[in-house]
């Protein structure tokens, strides 16, 4: 099947690869630099799944209509990558990967909403330097329509994208775009701090913030009246016991999840790759998304609030702030 991944960043440069290994026709869509070095080279990729020299074609934006589009752009790109690419992607399926919970409402702005299949996708890649891509961790993706109503589009989205990763069907795609949001409210603190994920849960301040930002984010769930859906890796069991338990289990939770890769490719996340590479972060669609919804829904996002405050003050000046810096700030606010 002749596969687009609109935005060959980190982990559509690492789907696009290993669904290429598995004899699919990719094409990646992706930045000049990064598209010149694939043409040259091939896409050099290492990490958990093993190393190899991926050779999927590569071009800027679109030159021909494929069977079946992945779009993994940051959300704030999903409108202009869309339009962009428009031309080529009449009636083809387009499976929506963003973080966050609007990639959807964004991507209906362009394309009819008929097209477009949610994905939830648990997978952590790198990508720093053009032409090379880490795959740190890779437990799987979930797909389905965002109204439950699945399909054998569907089912075909999932027979393909399983020869990549471990695929499932989920009618509650939802619940898992919301239980994915409440993980990765705490992509923010090693893009603050640059630090690991292991270093940020070995600081007992940084540790308990982490549960404070999760918490918050369930009262958000749970005032909207979802239903929150395990993910491949990561049960709702598991998530709710990080949230609630005394901070030092769930430090201890959360650092053996980055266990066996923490050496060799230490996992800091999108956000902190976004800061490293000097590119926009996906921060209000991930963070400010609670604060946004808790104020539309009477709930308190103090915690949320002041660590979006901080990451857009990091990403202005480019200077991390140590983890001193960060609990007197939020000392301050609390005075």
């Amino acid at each position: 099947m002749r596969i687009a991944v609109i935005g060959a960043g980190a982990v559509g440069s690492a789907l696009g690869s290993l669904l290429w290994r598995a004899g699919e026709d990719v094409v990646l869509v992706g930045r000049a630099a990064h598209v010149a070095a694939i043409r040259a080279a091939g896409l050099s990729v290492e990490g958990v799944l093993g190393g190899f020299n991926a050779t999927p074609y590569a071009e800027e934006r679109l030159s021909a209509t494929p069977e079946l589009a992945l779009l993994t752009v940051k959300t704030q790109d999903v409108v202009s990558a869309l339009r962009e690419n428009r031309a080529m992607l009449q009636d083809v399926p387009i499976v929506v990967l963003q973080n966050g919970l609007r990639g959807e409402e964004l991507a209906a702005t362009v394309v009819p909403e008929a097209q477009l299949v949610s994905g939830v996708v648990v997978l952590h890649a790198q990508y720093l330097v053009a032409g090379h891509v880490v795959l740190m961790q890779s437990e799987g993706l979930l797909v389905g329509r965002l109204n439950g109503e699945n399909d054998e589009v569907v089912e075909r989205v999932r027979a393909v994208l399983d020869k990549a990763v471990p695929t499932a069907v989920t009618a509650n795609i939802r619940g898992a775009r919301w239980t994915k949001l409440i993980v990765n409210l705490n992509n923010v603190l090693p893009a603050l701090c640059d630090a690991s994920f292991k270093q940020v849960y070995q600081d007992r301040f940084l540790r308990r913030l982490a549960v404070g930002l999760m918490r918050e984010g369930l009262a958000v769930a749970e005032r909207s009246g979802i239903r929150l859906e395990s993910l491949p890796g990561t049960s709702m069991p598991l998530v709710r016991l990080v949230a609630y338990l005394p901070d030092a289990l769930a430090g201890a939770v959360a650092a053996r999840k980055a266990a066996g890769i923490e050496t060799r490719w230490p996992l800091k996340g999108s956000t902190w790759q976004s800061v490293a590479r000097a590119k926009p972060t996906e921060i209000e669609y991930l963070n400010g998304e609670i604060v946004r919804l808790g104020r539309e829904l009477g709930v308190a996002t103090p915690l949320n609030e002041l660590v979006v405050a901080l990451m857009q003050r990091v990403a202005a000046g480019r200077r991390h702030l140590g983890a001193p810096e960060i609990e007197q700030a939020f000392r301050q606010r609390a005075a």
